[in-house]
C-alpha cells in the first residue's frame, strides 16, 4: 500500500467515525435499514457486543455482566473505555488489544493462489469438530459442534477453513462477521475474528490465505472495511496484518473478568515469561489453583510448588517425585530396554556398535535391511538416525551418535509412525503420533530453502523449541530420496527430511488419545511400572494408533507436557503433585470412577 493509500484510507476512516458518532439508534430492528440499537452477535464462543450502537453505558455494562459461564464476551468498538470500566471496575477491564482495519475500497487480491491446500466455507459437522481441535490446540474457547452446523447458513457469520488437498485435513480456519447483515450498519463494515492455524501444519501461508479470502468474500459482499482485534504483543500476526494492508484504528475492546481472561488482567504472567512452554504449562496450571509458585532458574525450567504446608521442586515435569534410580533407568536406553522386555513389553532386536572391523554391524543390517542408530545416552533426538539402510551411511551414523554417547545402540527398524504416550500416576493422560517434518516443493525453491522456511515457521508455532538442523542426517534423507540440499524440489513433491519424528528436531504432533488402542496403553503402564516412575513418556513404533502392533522404542523422565494440548496434561501432573488442590467435587467423581474401574 502506498503514502497515499494510506493518507486517503486514514482520511476516510475519520469521515466514517464521525457518521458512526453521530448516527441514530432507534430500538429494535429496523427494516428501513436504520441500525439496529444494542446490537450484538451470538459467535458460539461467546457475543461480539457492537459497544458504538449503546446509548445507555449502564445497559452496556449490564448486558456484560449477563456473560455465561466458560464463555468469552467482547465488547468492540468502545469509545471511552474508562467510562465503562468505571461502572463496574470488578467485573471489566480494558483488554490489550490493537484493533486493526482493512480498507476493503482499496484492497487488492493477491495474485498468487495457495500451494497444497484451499480455502473454503465450512461444509459438514466434520469441520465443525476439526475447527474445534484446532481452536483447543491455540488455548481457544471451543463451540458447540452444534452451533457451527445450525449456523452455516447465517448471513451475518461466515467460517472457512483450509483443507490440504492431498490428505482432505483441515489445516486452520478464520470467523468473520457481516456487520451490515447483522444490524444493518450504516458503515458497511466487517470484522474477523478466531484466525487460527494447526500448529503441527506443514504449508506456508494457510493464515494468509485465509484472511484474504475473507477480505475477498466481504469485499464481494460490498463490506467497506474488515477490522480485527489482535494482542498488543503478537508480533507474527501484527506482521502478516500489516503487510495485508491492515492499519491500526482508535478503537478499544473490553472484556469481563473471567478465567479465561485471567492472564489478560492480572498481568501475573509476566513473571513465567522466562520459562520454556514445558515449564509454563505447568506453573500456569499451579497460579490457577492457587499453588505458590518459586521461580528458581527459569532459563533451565527449575521452579518450586508450595500447598498446604507441602513444597516440591520441578524441573518442566520431571518432579522430586521421581528416584534418581528410575531417572538413571531412563537415562540409559540399553538398561530400560532390558528391563521393560523383561515386563512383557514388546522391543526391538539390538546389539551394541562395536568396532567395524569384526563385521557385525554389517552382519545386523544385512539381517534386518534397515537398521535405527542411536546413543546409549541422550535426548531430544540428538545423534538418532532412523532408516539407515548402507554401511556407508552406518558409518557416519555411528559417528554422529559417538559425538553424544560413546556407547551406541543398532536396533532393527520397525516400518511405521513414532507414538509418545503420557503416562501419569501410572494412567495414559495423552497419546499422540510424532510425524517427521515434511516440505513440500513449489517449483521454485531448493530443498534447502524450503528447510530452512519450514524450520522458521516450526520455531514460530512451538516457541522456540522446534527447529530442523541442516545436519548430516539432514543431508542422508534428502539424498535417500534423490536430490541435493540445493536441487528445486518440483511442485507438489512431499520430502521427508528427518527420519526422526522428536519434535526439537521439526516432527509434528497429532492427538490419538481417543483411539489408541488398549493393548498399547496397557504396554506404556506396563513399562512405566518396571521402571518405577511416576511420569513418563513411552516412545512406541506402531503401525495405527488403533492396532496393536508395537515395538519399544525408549522412555523419557521429563515429556513435554504442552505437546499434548488439548489434553489436561499439566492439570493430571499438578494432580499427582497436590491431590488436595483437586476441588472436592472431581475428587469424589475421580473416586467413584475408580471404585466403577476395580
Amino acid at each position: 500500500m502506498s503514502t497515499d493509500d494510506h493518507g486517503r484510507a486514514k482520511a476516510g476512516y475519520e469521515r466514517r467515525l464521525k457518521r458512526m458518532r453521530n448516527y441514530a439508534r432507534p430500538q429494535g430492528n429496523a427494516p428501513d435499514g436504520t441500525p439496529q440499537a444494542d446490537a450484538e452477535v451470538e459467535c458460539g464462543w461467546g457475543r461480539l457486543i457492537f459497544a458504538q450502537t449503546f446509548e445507555d453505558t449502564t445497559h452496556l455494562t449490564r448486558r456484560m455482566n449477563e456473560e455465561g459461564p466458560d464463555r468469552r464476551d467482547i465488547a468492540f468498538y468502545v469509545r471511552d473505555p474508562h467510562v465503562l470500566i468505571s461502572h463496574a471496575p470488578q467485573e471489566l477491564f480494558l483488554d490489550p488489544s490493537h484493533t486493526y482495519r482493512l480498507d476493503l475500497t482499496i484492497y487488492r487480491p493477491s495474485r498468487r493462489r495457495p500451494s497444497g491446500f484451499a480455502v473454503r466455507r465450512l461444509a459438514s459437522p466434520s469441520d465443525a469438530a476439526e475447527i474445534n481441535r484446532i481452536y483447543q490446540s491455540r488455548r481457544m474457547v471451543t463451540v458447540d459442534p452444534d452451533f457451527f452446523w445450525s449456523n452455516r447458513d447465517s448471513r451475518h457469520l461466515t467460517w472457512l477453513v483450509a483443507e490440504d488437498e492431498a490428505t482432505g485435513a483441515i489445516l486452520g480456519t478464520v470467523t468473520g462477521v457481516d456487520h451490515r447483515r447483522a444490524f444493518e450498519d450504516p458503515e458497511a463494515g466487517s470484522s474477523l475474528w478466531c484466525l487460527a492455524v494447526d500448529p503441527q501444519a506443514q504449508h506456508p501461508a494457510i493464515g494468509e490465505a485465509l484472511v484474504r479470502q475473507l477480505a475477498e468474500h466481504f469485499q464481494a459482499r460490498g463490506a467497506s472495511y474488515m477490522d480485527l482485534s489482535v494482542m498488543h504483543d503478537n508480533a507474527p500476526a501484527i506482521a502478516l496484518y500489516e503487510r495485508l494492508g491492515f492499519v491500526r484504528v482508535p478503537y478499544f475492546t473490553v472484556k469481563r473478568r473471567n478465567q479465561i481472561n485471567e492472564q489478560l488482567f492480572t498481568g501475573a504472567g509476566d513473571t513465567f515469561d522466562a520459562f520454556n512452554p514445558y515449564a509454563r504449562i505447568i506453573v500456569d496450571e499451579a497460579a490457577r489453583r492457587g499453588i505458590a509458585v518459586e521461580v528458581l532458574d527459569a532459563p533451565a525450567g527449575f521452579f518450586r510448588l508450595t500447598y498446604g504446608g507441602r513444597s516440591i521442586r520441578c524441573r518442566e515435569s520431571l518432579s522430586e517425585l521421581t528416584s534418581a534410580v528410575a531417572m538413571s533407568i531412563c537415562d540409559d536406553k540399553g538398561v530400560t530396554r532390558r528391563l521393560v522386555e523383561g515386563a512383557g513389553v514388546n522391543v526391538p532386536a539390538q546389539m551394541l556398535a562395536g568396532d567395524d572391523g569384526d563385521g557385525t554391524v554389517e552382519a545386523f543390517l544385512a539381517e534386518h535391511g534397515s537398521i535405527v542408530v542411536k546413543p546409549a545416552r541422550g535426548e531430544q533426538g540428538r545423534g538418532i538416525a532412523v532408516g539407515v539402510e548402507t554401511m556407508d551411511h552406518a558409518r557416519t551414523a555411528i559417528a554422529a551418535a559417538r559425538e553424544q554417547c560413546e556407547r551406541v545402540l543398532i536396533e532393527s527398524c520397525f516400518q511405521g509412525d513414532d507414538l509418545r504416550l503420557v503416562v501419569i500416576d501410572f494412567r495414559v493422560v495423552a497419546a499422540a503420533v510424532r510425524r517427521p517434518p515434511v516440505i513440500v516443493g513449489d517449483g521454485r525453491r531448493s530443498a534447502r530453502h524450503l528447510i530452512e522456511h519450514l524450520s522458521r515457521r516450526r520455531s514460530a508455532a512451538t516457541g522456540g523449541e522446534s527447529r530442523i538442523p541442516l545436519d548430516g542426517e539432514t543431508e542422508r534423507c534428502v539424498q535417500k530420496a534423490g536430490y541435493a540440499l540445493d536441487d528445486v524440489l518440483p511442485e507438489g513433491v512431499e520430502l521427508k527430511v528427518r527420519g526422526t519424528a522428536n519434535l526439537h528436531t521439526g516432527g509434528t504432533i497429532h492427538d490419538v488419545t481417543g483411539i489408541v488402542h488398549s493393548q498399547l496403553v496397557e504396554a506404556a503402564i506396563a513399562a512405566t511400572r518396571a521402571i518405577d516412575i511416576p511420569v513418563c513418556g513411552i516412545d512406541f513404533m506402531i503401525k495405527d494408533p488403533r492396532l496393536p502392533d508395537y515395538v519399544f522404542i525408549e522412555a523419557n523422565e521429563r515429556p513435554g507436557l504442552a505437546n499434548h494440548e488439548p489434553q489436561p496434561t499439566a492439570e493430571r501432573f499438578v494432580d499427582l503433585l497436590f491431590p488436595m488442590s483437586i476441588p472436592a467435587s472431581a475428587r469424589k467423581a475421580r473416586e467413584r470412577r475408580r471404585t466403577r474401574g476395580r
